[in-house]
């Protein structure tokens, strides 16, 4: 794909009148997908798909546009040609835009991620072999995924990366099952294996009654899937510039100096060991790694270009939402097979869903357990935990109340798949939280 891009890039730069500018960006994939159920295969499938996205420049205005390519040479030169004539046409009825910024010192660059992935025969063999005798429910999907950047003014970005996402679940009846995934660039038949054999122990301990907890505070393990959600939801207008300077960010506590997070929190967008692209639609180049919090402290702002141009200072190469696409929560020194030990008495929380904020300024966070929740007793899972809610400020939860983040450390791919596979990762670890409050 590499090459169809360079060649339509250069056909695209060929036909600019004047002074125009243009910015082209691509993404493209070959993706394998299967669907299983009842342990069975239903839904084998292959996409192939090719995405380009263009801004045509004239001084300060711009127009942007999109548009699929077919990997057919003449079709796509036509695509483009029409869709660059449809935006110069804009061009003229368009008000100058104060905040474009856009990279105009060539900075080229060629990243190829791992390539270390089985036959998907052999993957699937395997995949079977651990859901037999279950109800094996989920989705497979493995392949390259690319991205690219170039303009008229020499600079081309190329980046590729292959990688797999197994997101499943051993369903029990009901709302009952124990839901997890496996992801990354290298597969690893004995960590599948270790994966299924502790999700079907989760499984048998389903089948016990479950336990209903009056409302209160506990003490409470989050997976790193859980830790994930609400890190999620933290970082939707939460770590970049614009939000902060605009008074709307749920950390504004942070940089305001009121509050700050346990000593051990330090949080990193982290795209030189992530899987996402190094470059942003801009052809900025990201830096390697940008610290977000350091110390239990708010250190420095994702910065996208257009921030970067109204507010006066460089940007780091942070895509417009401002949102890490290498989220990266550095380890602690709490052993994972001690958790339950340390855990003593209260709440192993594998999943959470349906978060939002109770109160954004306060950063307060509410949301639901899911799937398999259980109750552990003097360091034994005693039952499962029916369903319940929770209302709790980050701060307390990764503050004051923490009391300490697991050694290993999960890697955890975005397996949205809306419009095409995703580039964007994130590496966990669990975490021990006390005082942690259910409110239904």
């Amino acid at each position: 794909m590499q090459e169809q891009f360079y060649a339509i890039t250069d056909y695209a730069v060929s036909i600019l009148q004047g002074d125009e500018v243009i910015n082209l960006s691509f993404e493209g994939e070959e993706s394998d997908f299967v669907r299983f159920n009842h342990s069975r295969i239903r839904q084998p499938g292959s996409v192939f798909s090719i995405d380009l996205g263009i801004d045509l420049i004239r001084g300060q205005r711009h127009a942007e546009g999109h548009l699929a390519l077919a990997g057919v040479r003449e079709e796509d030169r036509e695509r483009v040609r029409a869709a660059i004539e449809e935006l110069r046409g804009r061009l003229d009825h368009l008000p100058e835009d104060p905040h474009l910024l856009y990279a105009t010192e060539v900075h080229s660059t060629e990243r190829f991620g791992e390539c270390d992935l089985p036959d998907r025969e052999v993957v699937l063999g395997e995949i079977l072999r651990g859901g037999q005798e279950k109800d094996l429910v989920g989705i497979f999907a493995q392949g390259p995924i690319y991205r690219g950047f170039a303009n008229n003014l020499g600079q081309k970005n190329w980046f590729a990366t292959r990688s797999f996402h197994l997101d499943w679940s051993f369903y029990l009846r009901a709302d009952k099952a124990v839901k997890t995934s496996y992801a990354g660039s290298r597969w690893d038949a004995e960590i599948l294996r270790k994966k299924m054999d502790e999700a079907a122990q989760q499984l048998e301990l389903l089948k016990v009654e479950p336990k209903t907890i009056k409302p209160g505070k506990v003490r409470a393990y989050l997976s790193p899937s859980a830790v994930c959600e609400i890190l999620g939801t933290v970082a939707w207008m939460g770590f970049g510039l614009k939000d902060h300077k605009s008074k709307i960010s749920s950390l504004i506590k942070m940089t305001a100096g009121d509050a700050t997070l346990h000593p051990s929190f330090n949080l990193a967008e982290n795209t030189a060991e992530g899987i996402a692209p190094n470059f942003d639609s801009k052809g900025f180049i990201k830096d390697d790694k940008v610290t977000i919090i350091e110390n239990g402290k708010f250190k420095d702002y994702l910065v996208s270009p257009r921030s970067a141009k109204e507010y006066g200072v460089p940007t780091n190469g942070a895509r417009s939402f401002e949102y890490p696409e290498s989220c990266d929560l550095a380890a602690g020194d709490l052993a994972s097979d001690t958790v339950l030990e340390k855990l003593g008495t209260g709440a192993y929380i594998n999943n959470l869903w349906y978060l939002n904020y109770s109160d954004r300024p306060a950063c307060r966070l509410t949301g639901m357990t899911r799937f398999a929740t259980f109750w552990v007793e003097d360091g034994r899972i005693s039952a499962p935990l029916n369903v319940m809610r929770f209302d709790e400020s980050f701060y307390r939860m990764f503050g004051a109340n923490l009391i300490g983040l697991t050694r290993e450390r999960e890697v955890l791919l975005d397996n949205n798949t809306y419009g095409g596979r995703q580039a964007g990762s994130a590496r966990l670890p669990g975490a021990l939280i006390d005082d942690f409050p259910f409110t239904l």
